[in-house]
């Protein structure tokens, strides 16, 4: 259906169609029925990714946590059912590894359910010492994972 010529990458916080995004992740498994206030105030704190195409308007987004200097974490990587399987998640997750902003950061991280062919193909991996990380969930939240297929 697109192109990669026909989809432009931006970061421009003003493009963004936050109640296009919130619909998104709102249906999906990482955040099944996130609130709009919530999506707002991630994209508030985050460095943003959106690709558009000239005819259907935002198609994708992703958007990255970080310090700028020493650590990162990749997000919300989704790409509209209409344009999956075309490389345009993988295009996203590239323009962040490429951008000057994230040079010599120490260490990426994410989580996927999925994905993980894509992410390993530009260089993520398992967790090189899992036992050493640990991770505090907000109450509800763990009910939801464990209430998750």
């Amino acid at each position: 259906m697109t192109h990669a010529d026909t989809i432009a990458l931006s970061d421009d916080r003003v493009r963004i169609d936050v109640a296009r995004v919130h619909g998104w992740l709102a249906s999906s498994y990482w955040s099944p029925g996130i609130e709009r206030g919530v999506v707002e105030r991630a994209i508030a704190g985050s460095h943003c990714l959106g690709a558009y195409h000239h005819d259907r308007g935002q198609i994708s987004f992703a958007r990255m946590i970080t310090d700028h200097a020493t650590f990162a974490w990749l997000a919300d990587v989704w790409v509209d059912a209409a344009v999956r399987g075309q490389g345009l998640g993988r295009r996203m997750v590239r323009w962040f590894l490429d951008h000057p902003d994230f040079a010599g950061i120490r260490r990426i991280g994410l989580t996927t359910a999925d994905a993980h062919g894509v992410y390993a193909a530009l260089g993520f991996t398992p967790l090189l010492r899992p036992e050493r990380y640990m991770e505090r969930l907000d109450p509800a939240f763990l009910a939801m994972l464990k209430a998750a297929p």
